[in-house]
């Protein structure tokens, strides 16, 4: 079942951009014509990208979220774009994106409600599929509000896989799934990714320090379950939010905002690489400072978030206020954060063996250490029995490649 239902994508984790966390349901354009949801934010968007090398370092998807549609279906039964906001179609924005080299990301929900109250997909999984594909969607983010029964959702979301690839087009399937099971019982992960490419574990992600460090908190409180199913074709996709049972979105990248400070926004770019989590920025490309770029677009950040290893990282240890991620690496190497929780003083040392990593076999007999973030430089060869002292600012992260 699993190779008959592998549609063949998504063999690292995806990336792009979105529009929830940064514009959230904003559909009132005559007031806010540069902040609302609509094909005009989307093109510039996409013209940011292609001219500002966003493209170029990986992030491939322009991602529409809730509230792109009209109220009703139309008099076939088909989804369709808000009019006034969206006068060209989806089609139209879909030839556009791809015309600057990308690809384009649409939202739906399992249930007969979008989160937003748009309509949803729930008797209408084959039509919504084959009407993605016929305008030329790529990704498809498919929530799981008012979708009534557990076994309802479970069937929905299996269905509309099935859908997706009966069309005949490559469409990413980012699912919801798990995150609406947890509250009731533990998710089937091996069922899951059999259906989907991504998947959703936990709340929003919201532009906040106590929002991403509940993320890891509870990613490392979980690992045991969600690491050894992530690989090539199928992802856990990390999220939280302050205010269970608001909205649920994908995970984003909430760098280039407005809550996080430079140490903190370091963090979530190294532990999001850690975790092979897909990386889909939701900020105005339009106005981002050069600093927020630099780091979004770090090349060697992007390469430990995209190794063709595709394994995902875990946390080895956790001391006081530190913790010690690793993640396996192709080529026999290894990611590794240090990461500082404390919020109060000045920078601190941690010291740690380098026995501790890879079970004592990623430095034997010795190995070359580079940090990566939060600036790049060499650190030299180390021995088997060597330790390492590493110094990182509060809420700040070490990345480094061993």
């Amino acid at each position: 079942a699993a190779l008959a239902l592998d549609n063949g994508l998504a063999r690292t984790p995806p990336m792009g951009w979105l529009h929830w966390e940064r514009f959230l349901c904003r559909t009132d354009c005559a007031t806010d014509p540069h902040r609302c949801v609509s094909e005009r934010l989307f093109m510039e968007m996409a013209d940011v990208m292609a001219a500002e090398g966003w493209r170029d370092a990986g992030y491939k998807y322009v991602c529409i979220d809730d509230c792109w549609m009209a109220p009703r279906r139309d008099e076939h039964g088909r989804l369709q774009a808000d009019p006034k906001r969206f006068p060209s179609g989806i089609r139209k924005l879909a030839d556009y994106v791809h015309s600057k080299g990308m690809k384009l990301g649409i939202y739906s929900d399992v249930g007969n409600k979008t989160c937003a109250g748009f309509p949803g997909s729930y008797n209408y999984y084959d039509l919504d599929a084959q009407t993605f594909a016929s305008w030329g969607v790529d990704l498809l983010k498919f929530d799981g509000c008012n979708s009534g029964t557990l076994e309802l959702l479970a069937e929905g979301y299996r269905r509309m896989s099935l859908a997706l690839n009966k069309t005949g087009r490559s469409i990413v399937y980012s699912c919801e799934w798990p995150f609406y099971l947890r509250p009731v019982q533990q998710p089937n992960y091996t069922e899951i990714k059999q259906y989907c490419n991504h998947w959703r574990n936990f709340f929003d992600v919201y532009d906040s320090w106590r929002s991403i460090k509940s993320i890891l908190d509870w990613t490392a409180l979980h690992q045991d379950s969600i690491v050894k199913i992530a690989g090539p074709g199928g992802w856990n996709d990390p999220d939280m939010a302050t205010l269970p049972g608001i909205f649920v979105f994908l995970s984003q990248l909430v760098i280039g905002n407005f809550g996080l400070s430079w140490d903190q926004s370091v963090t979530q770019m190294a532990m999001w690489a850690i975790m092979a989590a897909p990386l889909f920025m939701s900020n105005d490309l339009r106005h981002i400072s050069p600093e927020a770029k630099w780091l979004l677009q770090n090349k060697e950040v992007i390469a430990i978030n995209q190794d063709p290893l595709g394994k995902q990282g875990y946390q080895i240890t956790k001391d006081k206020n530190f913790e010690l991620w690793e993640r396996p690496l192709s080529g026999r190497a290894y990611a590794v954060a240090v990461l500082n929780h404390q919020e109060i003083g000045g920078p601190q040392n941690f010291t740690f063996s380098l026995t501790f990593l890879g079970n004592g076999l990623a430095c034997n007999p010795a190995c070359s250490v580079r940090q990566v973030l939060p600036a790049s430089r060499d650190w030299g060869f180390y021995t088997w029995v060597s330790s390492l002292s590493v110094e990182v600012n509060p809420t700040g992260t070490v990345l480094l490649k061993v």
